[in-house]
């Protein structure tokens, strides 16, 4: 229960663990000799982001920005705002961006965006889970850990009103709740 309102499992541990390490390997893959820069959307990325480049063998950086489109409510404001930027230097260099999920899309159009001005070698997206029927976006997002309706969940770096982060597993709001 959180808030009042029930809370179902929804992937397991295990199944985000196996996932993650699959991810892992086709970004080694992918990557081979370009050093290339990952970025984590803080806040909710920084667990699965730390799992995933636990799995990353090939020579890279890390670096983070901190955006700010929700607030403390369930649904996004609409309005996407920098709270931390790239100390990373853009220019020349590939650029992966990690997101925990993607739903309407606007984050990620707005990285796209900012991202793209600044001329990288090349610029790709990998999120943990993906609200296709909620997506607004005219690209596509690169790498797919899953795909969920547009349920609202927690867990695993996702929250409620910035608490829930901590737990292990992704979490469903139980249906007609």
């Amino acid at each position: 229960m959180v808030n009042g309102e029930p809370f179902d499992i929804y992937i397991s541990e295990e199944r985000i663990r196996t996932r993650v390490a699959e991810m892992g390997a086709v970004l080694n893959a992918e990557y081979e000799g370009k050093a290339p820069v990952f970025v984590g959307v803080l806040n909710g990325s920084f667990i699965f982001f730390a799992d995933l480049i636990r799995h990353i063998t090939i020579d890279c950086e890390v670096d983070f920005i901190k955006l700010s489109s929700y607030g403390a409510e369930k649904i996004s404001s609409g309005k996407v705002s920098i709270l931390k930027d790239l100390n990373a230097e853009v220019k020349g260099r590939h650029i992966v961006v990690v997101e925990d999920i993607v739903d309407s899309g606007l984050s990620i159009d707005f990285l796209r965006n900012l991202i793209l001005r600044e001329n990288p070698a090349s610029l790709s997206f990998v999120t943990l889970l993906m609200k296709p029927a909620m997506a607004k976006i005219d690209f596509s997002v690169d790498h797919v850990g899953f795909e969920i309706p547009p349920e609202f969940v927690i867990g695993y770096g996702l929250d409620y009103a910035q608490k829930l982060r901590n737990l292990r597993a992704v979490y469903r709001q139980r249906p007609g709740s």
